[in-house]
């Protein structure tokens, strides 16, 4: 339930704990509606500013080891490192080498993956495919030199470990000066923590896809006007969709954590007023896309992916799973700000306070109302009706021509309307023609009959605000591209499930259905194109690698190692085969990839193809 803010808009109180329930107590009525509240909006405390813990050196001992937390004054099982979650921050420098000594204390086997970091197959970390994994009361030790620098971060890739809070940041110092110039940074790590085990979870998911959705329409709704009119009801029942089906694992379980805190803990950062400070922010979550802000504060993005980028001032950016943005921010005033890290479905938000002093908190805005799916969503894309063909209006002809858009390869196919449905516009929604390598199987419930490029969109829920929203398309690097050569081949890439029995794959293939690598040679360029076939957003994770966005910038793509791909959108990337050996490629969402979104990629030394 959406409530008031606490307190009005630019409002700033400094209080105690105890001072905050003794004006809750006071006003009968005040104390009388707190159970109505939002868990965020409940009386919090007046901020934990403890660090995240940090290891550094050329030798480093992590323990991997069952433990518990207290999240918003509960006790919750965990997995944490060296006694912590999240994690350790591990801070290193490029240039150096480093020694992790990594110990499982549990009572199954466990590992550590390095996620964004370029080092030998044999150490990312990925059991299965680089290493065996760690098992029960032994140490493995990761040995690698640092070859780069900026955010990253690190997570177990055993069964669902991730979800306990075995995950933690990494920061790597530039060996020189740094480009990027603050006078403070703090490390934001967002996440994602349930009462519920994975298991228990994963299973609800396998009966009922749609069991934590508690944000579907009503027939009260309806009389109020509110959502989707009755025709379109209809016709999105007939075509068995749920356009409010936006998160599958949301705030109905989930409480949205800032460096291992919930909301009402109020994890809290200080400045002094005019200085530069560097957040450098991190989603750690298993399954929450998280669109962050800061109430009266612009955000310069710095960093993407641990990479320099040309500063770009916006007020709202979504995060995806796995990826890291660096934030330069330069509060002016004395007084404090909320920092939003509001799921992408509006269930609940995770929250933080910067503040000059301990104690002050600040305005807590509202949930926004949530986003509904669109046909766009459903891979209809942007369309005008013409004599019986279709234009694809998201990437005109022009624009095209200029690199600044990549077109729908099935803009030109012919109007179907035999199949009526949405308004007499539903297209046949399995037709593997579209995608003739997607094995039709149970398991791909539909195929997008007209994917439109969506990188230079906001994320989902975010088209219509009223204030900047960064975009893919925003992102240009600082340095020149290290392989600026156009791609030798290209290859298609369908991002699959069936959302009505939670399956999920790629071109309908999962990972327990076929181990044969998908094959490249080293030191080949390939143009990647992810086409969404499903109605869910998915971070695609490709490990050991950088990849260049094709966004129309040229030698200054950004270069990222996780992209999102919208729903019944297309994203493509240009990337190198660099690294010889074999690695993980997959959805980030941790019960998307548990259930077989997932292949490996091989990248074969040249001369030996055959």
């Amino acid at each position: 339930m959406v409530g008031k803010p606490i307190f009005e808009p630019g409002q700033t109180m400094t209080l105690d704990r105890r001072s905050f329930f003794g004006v809750a107590a006071a006003g009968g009525a005040t104390a009388a509606l707190l159970p109505w509240f939002p868990a965020w909006a409940q009386p919090v405390s007046s901020g934990i500013m403890e660090p995240i813990p940090t290891v550094s050196g050329t030798d480093i001992s992590l323990r991997i080891a069952r433990q518990t937390m207290r999240i918003d004054g509960k006790v919750s099982r965990a997995i944490g490192i060296n006694g912590t979650v999240p994690a350790p921050l591990i801070r290193l420098r490029e240039g150096q080498k480093v020694r992790l000594s990594v110990t499982n204390d549990l009572d199954e086997d466990s590992s550590i993956h390095w996620h964004g970091l370029l080092l030998p197959f044999q150490m990312d970390g990925v059991p299965g495919v680089s290493f065996p994994g760690i098992k029960p009361r032994s140490t493995f030790v990761y040995e690698f030199p640092v070859i780069q620098s900026g955010t990253y971060w690190y997570h177990s890739h055993s069964g669902l470990q991730e979800q306990l809070g075995h995950y933690g940041p990494i920061v790597i110092d530039p060996k020189g000066p740094d480009p990027i110039a603050f006078d403070r940074e703090h490390v934001i790590v967002l996440s994602d923590h349930s009462q519920l085990s994975p298991e228990a979870i994963f299973r609800k998911l396998k009966v009922n896809p749609g069991h934590f959705n508690m944000q579907r329409q009503t027939l009260g709704g309806l009389l109020a006007g509110k959502d989707q009119p009755l025709k379109e009801r209809v016709d999105w029942g007939k075509m068995r969709m749920d356009p409010t089906d936006i998160a599958d694992v949301n705030g109905s379980t989930y409480t949205f954590l800032v460096n291992g805190y919930g909301p009402k803990d109020n994890w809290t950062a200080l400045f002094r007023p005019g200085e530069r400070v560097r957040l450098r922010i991190i989603n750690a979550s298993a399954m929450s896309i998280f669109n962050v802000r800061i109430p009266g504060l612009r955000l310069t993005i710095v960093q993407a992916d641990g990479l320099n980028v040309r500063p770009v001032e916006v007020d709202e950016f979504q995060i995806a799973v796995a990826e890291t943005y660096d934030v330069i921010v330069t509060p002016v005033d004395d007084r404090a700000y909320t920092l939003v890290a509001e799921a992408n479905d509006r269930s609940g938000m995770g929250r933080a306070t910067l503040a000059p002093r301990p104690g002050m908190i600040a305005a807590v805005p509202p949930l926004r109302e949530r986003p509904l799916a669109t046909m766009k969503d459903m891979g209809m894309g942007d369309m005008t009706m013409s004599e019986g063909s279709v234009t694809d209006a998201a990437c005109p002809p022009e624009h095209a021509k200029m690199g600044h858009c990549t077109p729908s390869d099935s803009a030109a196919l012919p109007v179907d309307h035999s199949s009526h449905g949405a308004g007499g516009m539903q297209h046949s929604m399995r037709d593997f023609r579209v995608a003739p390598q997607v094995k039709q199987d149970p398991g791909v419930q539909t195929i997008s009959p007209m994917p439109v490029d969506r990188m230079g969109e906001p994320g989902q829920g975010l088209e219509e605000a009223d204030h900047k929203v960064l975009t893919y398309h925003d992102l240009i690097a600082v340095d020149r591209n290290p392989d600026v050569r156009a791609a030798d081949r290209s290859l298609d890439i369908h991002l699959t499930g069936n959302m009505e029995r939670f399956m999920w794959s790629f071109d309908g293939i999962k990972m327990s259905d076929y181990h044969e690598p998908i094959p490249f040679i080293e030191g080949e360029r390939v143009r990647i194109n992810l086409i969404n076939d499903s109605m869910m957003s998915h971070p695609i994770h490709l490990h050991g690698h950088f990849f260049e966005l094709v966004t129309g910038k040229g030698a200054y793509s950004p270069r990222k190692h996780t992209v999102l791909v919208q729903p019944g959108g297309k994203a493509s990337f240009d990337f190198t085969a660099d690294a010889v050996g074999d690695w993980a490629f997959h959805c980030h969402l941790l019960y998307h990839m548990h259930a077989g979104m997932m292949r490996v990629v091989s990248v074969r030394p040249r001369g030996e193809e055959s």
